[in-house]
């Protein structure tokens, strides 16, 4: 197990270079020099990594945190109340572990090391951890023997236990005079740091797993850790926003959290997790509720000696058929239990037969729709379009092509698309081009077809769709004459609509998916688009008119590719800035359940690799077409509403989308028709039914449970932070078709208050009614609903329809991890790094990650360097006054100033040096953890290049995007939570009249909180 390292890329750099490095002037430090204008780092990367505490290291608690914050916000004047003095919590940590009472085998690390070693998914924390540890000492409590089974004994709440790596249970701080209070002022110390709650729980997942059914608080988002299944599907496929759930309507409303499930059915599985089992049935199938129609799982039950099926949703008995019969021990439990992998395991494959066929399932056909017009051509977008499908189809291979010719050898090309997927070829302008790449052929023949009006397809299945490595000399021949094959045509004017069609003709017999490039507005033909966005809808009622189409045509194309099974991908980049109608382009991806990639200042060569990246991913990561998707929860419970990019016909009907892959994600309301019984578990159900990549008809079943409870307390005792910032984040989205983006923003201060004040109600005897309390796992739920109204969806102030449109729908598909790391990026300083950093650890193999900081500009040091990455961008920031010695070991030799690096760098060049190797190794750490997104670096020297903007927008603490700082924010919302419990607000009283009623008091703040 020692030398397991999950996370470590073939990238990484094993350690530091053997040649010494230089260190100016004899500092300690190998940028401790003083750089220009006076501008220095003071003190070793050992002993001082900055100007504030290391993140995971201060001497406050968080609950004592918490009481500081309300101390000093009584102190002020805010709550409407004297000050009350600090008294620590005395309740127990608000977390649990949960003992499955299960004969199983006993649960191993994923290294497969044994028992005692390392934390497991059966063993007591309390004897895994060495002394001293924060989570050390603490026992686990056994579950409630509530399900019928003792096999499937259910997870209900016990005694406190803490949940790893969340909190850091540390001494609380003196009343008055710490540092957390003084002379009035709030110390932002004192507030809930998201960085130090990612820190901490990344470095116990290193070690530890995360046991499905024994603990149930899920690791946050942006951590990656690796899943257990006993029978309860892995967060990483399903996050419920509640995992002990009240048992009335009533009960939720007091609580004001929102009751669902964030799906990502596909979600890519992390070295050292098992793959999901893949079962066959035969021509009967998977055997189903006849009732209601849910899959054999886990959590159901059989009775009379194995011959019924007892539903675990609806309680219907099922006959057992013959071919399924297995006799029970004495204690109800299959015999063969533990060789079925749908009885053990929460998320698995079914092979279906016929009946769920649509089509005949075949390999995946990819067609890839290029825009050869004259914008393509000039901005060098056509070409680095080719560059990307040949490594996505090819990898490396085509490089060495020419190497292996020579040596008289054919070099193997590895497949990165499975056996049976097929690639076709269209290119368009005013006209489209089709492509025969048939393998017997010299070079690629192109038929023209002009009409418009009427397309078709002039080549029949096998020219057109061709097995990528029979014709690799035919495609790679063609891809690389494309640019020059069309450089003389000048055609600024694109036909996309027509393609589409074309395209989709093509695919009709099949489905398949669509990767389309575009890098103009596409005015030509039928379906043509204008401009439609002119700065004067911008901050009035009708500009949500431009986040939707209102093109018939275009919606009509994009229900026929999911009719078809079809999903398109576009990759639209914009000549500086340009409109492109995204609402109505995206439209077609959002509804057939592709992506959109969008540029909006495609330079090339900078944004080269980063298309080449996403062009490859697009193409490599696992992906299904002819999809539909079924959601079934217990009785008492139906499904409200679902939020996400897919096509409904009607209410209650399965969900349709052309294609759907590893990154996608939809959430799931539910609503009460009844009354839960809080004796009984409440069991949710995806069931997906997709054509995988290889041709196969397989249905996918993710199933979850959860606790029911009549105690709030224990309810909010297991809330899933990220779940329920990501439903509430979805369905804000959904409203921006419908609502102003000002009432979007004042009802997610609405929300975030009403959660807050419930929270507060539902202790109102523990705490004193002047102290803002946050409950222990929604501490940085406030950090992140301020993130999201920061976004470019719902700032204030302008912003273009294009990008708010593009955020919306990005945010409608975000898996919880892209959310997360969107709504708050991670901030690393490069300046300051240990020695040992950034390098795999000795003694574990893991790499050595180092702490990163808050988003706001008060931890930026003068002269210092920061790497920033929202999943989206990554941001290489230097400080004006950086030390060339630090430029050098960066970037070359001669690279001594702001001004001599190359504006255009997308990566850092492969040297010899310390630092270099270290930032290189992060990269490549936080690639291999990332989602949909490549990881490229793009320059943002301060006072020189506009990505500086882009730094600015991502420091989500501080005051900007004409929003609030993180400070100002949190007093709000204390004044807004009393507000609301003192009984002085009105029922239909608006968040904007809470946010008035702040003018004063923040404003009088603005000179007392250290920004």
């Amino acid at each position: 197990m020692a030398n397991y390292n999950p996370y470590q890329q073939s990238g990484y750099q094993q350690g530091p270079p053997s040649q010494p490095q230089f260190t100016p002037n004899g500092a300690p430090h190998q940028y401790g020099g003083t750089p220009q204008a006076g501008y220095g780092y003071q003190g070793t990367p050992q002993s001082d990594q900055g100007y504030f505490p290391p993140q995971g290291q201060s001497n406050m608690s968080n609950d004592g945190n918490m009481g500081a914050l309300a101390g000093q916000m009584g102190g002020m004047g805010l709550g409407g109340e004297a000050a009350a003095p600090y008294r620590p919590n005395k309740k127990k940590n608000r977390h649990a572990y949960h003992n499955l009472e299960q004969p199983a085998a006993p649960a191993q690390t994923f290294g497969g090391a044994p028992q005692g070693q390392h934390g497991y998914a059966n063993a007591d924390p309390s004897q895994q951890l060495g002394p001293g540890h924060p989570y050390a000492g603490q026992p686990v409590t056994p579950a409630m023997s509530q399900f019928p089974a003792p096999a499937n004994a259910p997870f209900s709440p016990g005694l406190q236990a803490p949940s790893p790596g969340l909190r850091t249970p540390q001494p609380p701080p003196a009343p008055t005079g710490g540092p957390g209070v003084s002379q009035g002022k709030v110390d932002a110390e004192q507030i809930p740091s998201i960085p130090r709650l990612r820190d901490a729980t990344t470095q116990y997942y290193l070690d530890n797993i995360y046991p499905t059914m024994e603990q149930h608080i899920p690791p946050p988002a942006a951590v990656p850790f690796v899943a257990h299944d006993q029978g309860n599907s892995s967060p990483k496929y399903a996050r419920l926003t509640l995992n002990n759930i009240p048992s009335t309507t009533e009960a939720l409303g007091t609580t004001a959290l929102p009751l669902g499930i964030v799906l990502q059915p596909l979600a890519p599985l992390q070295e050292g997790e098992q793959a999901i089992p893949v079962l066959d049935f035969g021509e009967p199938g998977p055997p189903r509720c006849r009732r209601c129609r849910t899959y054999i799982n886990p959590f159901m039950t059989f009775r009379s000696g194995g011959n019924k099926l007892v539903c675990n949703m609806c309680t219907f008995p099922n006959d057992v058929s013959p071919e399924y019969f297995a006799p029970t021990d004495p204690s109800g439990i299959r015999v063969d239990r533990a060789q079925r992998p749908e009885l053990t395991a929460g998320t698995v494959e079914f092979m279906v037969p016929k009946e769920y066929w649509a089509k005949e399932p075949v390999g995946l056909y990819w067609l890839f729709l290029i825009d050869v017009g004259q914008e393509a051509i000039q901005r060098g977008f056509l070409q680095a379009f080719c560059q990307g499908v040949l490594l996505a189809l090819y990898g490396d291979a085509q490089e060495d092509e020419d190497d292996g010719e020579q040596n008289g050898q054919s070099p193997e090309i590895p497949r990165t698309i499975p056996v049976g997927s097929k690639v076709g070829f269209v290119t368009f302008d005013r006209s489209m081009y089709f492509f025969n790449c048939n393998a017997k052929l010299e070079q690629a023949q192109m038929l023209v077809m002009p009409d418009l009006e009427e397309p078709f397809v002039p080549l029949g299945s096998d020219g057109l769709f061709v097995d990528p490595y029979e014709s690799k000399h035919v495609i790679t021949d063609l891809l690389r004459r494309l640019p020059n094959l069309f450089s003389r045509q000048k055609a600024p004017e694109p036909a996309l609509l027509p393609a589409l069609k074309a395209t989709q003709a093509a695919l009709a017999a099949t489905g398949g998916k669509i990767i389309c490039s575009l890098s103009a507005l596409p005015t030509w033909g039928p379906g043509r688009l204008s401009l439609r966005d002119k700065n004067d809808l911008h901050g009035i009622e009708t500009e949500r008119k431009l986040f939707q189409t209102e093109h018939a045509d275009w919606r009509k194309v994009a229900g026929s590719m999911v009719q078809s099974g079809i999903g398109v991908d576009f990759f639209l980049a914009a000549a500086s800035g340009a409109y492109m109608d995204i609402a109505t382009i995206g439209h077609v991806s959002a509804i057939s359940g592709g992506e959109t990639y969008y540029y909006p200042t495609f330079t090339s060569p900078r944004d080269v690799e980063k298309l080449t990246k996403e062009i490859e991913r697009a193409v490599t990561r696992e992906t299904g077409y002819q999809a539909l998707m079924k959601v079934r929860c217990s009785n008492g419970l139906q499904v409200s509403s679902y939020h996400g990019n897919f096509l409904q016909h009607s209410f209650g009907a399965d969900l349709e989308l052309g294609s759907v892959d590893a990154d996608k994600a939809l959430g799931v309301m539910f609503s009460y028709d009844g009354k839960l019984d809080s004796k009984l578990d409440a069991h949710f159900q995806c069931a997906l039914l997709y054509t995988t990549a290889s041709g196969e008809r397989r249905v996918r079943c993710t199933n979850t449970v959860a606790s029911v409870s009549e105690n709030l307390i224990e309810v909010m005792r297991f809330v899933d932070q990220d779940a329920v910032v990501s439903m509430i984040a979805k369905e804000a989205a959904t409203r921006m078709t419908e609502r102003t983006l000002k009432d979007i923003r004042n009802a997610l201060t609405e929300k975030t208050i009403d959660i807050l004040a419930g929270y507060r109600r539902i202790n109102s005897g523990s705490t004193p009614p002047g102290q803002l309390i946050l409950p222990e796992n929604l501490k940085e739920f406030a950090m992140y609903i301020l993130g999201l109204i920061k976004t470019r969806a719902f700032k204030a102030g302008g912003e273009p329809s294009d990008r708010r449109t593009h955020t919306m729908r990005f945010l409608k598909s975000a898996s919880p991890l892209e959310l997360s790391l969107f709504l708050y990026p991670r901030i690393i300083p490069l300046h300051s790094l240990p020695d040992n950093s950034c390098f795999p650890s000795p003694e574990t193999g893991h790499l050595v990650v180092p702490p990163s900081i808050r988003a706001s500009f008060g931890r930026i040091e003068d002269g210092g360097a920061y790497l920033v990455d929202d999943g989206q961008v990554c941001l290489l920031w230097l400080h004006e006054n950086v030390s060339p010695n630090l430029l050098e070991d960066l970037f070359g030799p001669d690279q001594t100033s702001l001004g001599e690096l190359d504006p255009s760098l997308s990566s850092l060049p492969v040297l010899e040096t310390h630092l270099n190797a270290q930032v290189r190794n992060l990269i490549a750490y936080w690639s291999s953890i990332r989602g949909s997104k490549a990881l490229t670096l793009q320059l943002a020297r301060q006072g020189l290049d506009g990505a500086e903007y882009e730094f600015a927008r991502l420091l989500v603490e501080d005051r900007n995007n004409e929003a609030q700082s993180y400070v100002d924010w949190l007093v709000q919302l204390h004044r807004g939570i009393q507000v609301e419990l003192s009984g002085r607000k009105t029922k239909d009283e608006s968040s904007e009249g809470v946010g008035a009623g702040l003018e004063g008091a923040m404003a009088g703040l603005s000179n007392l909180i250290g920004r």
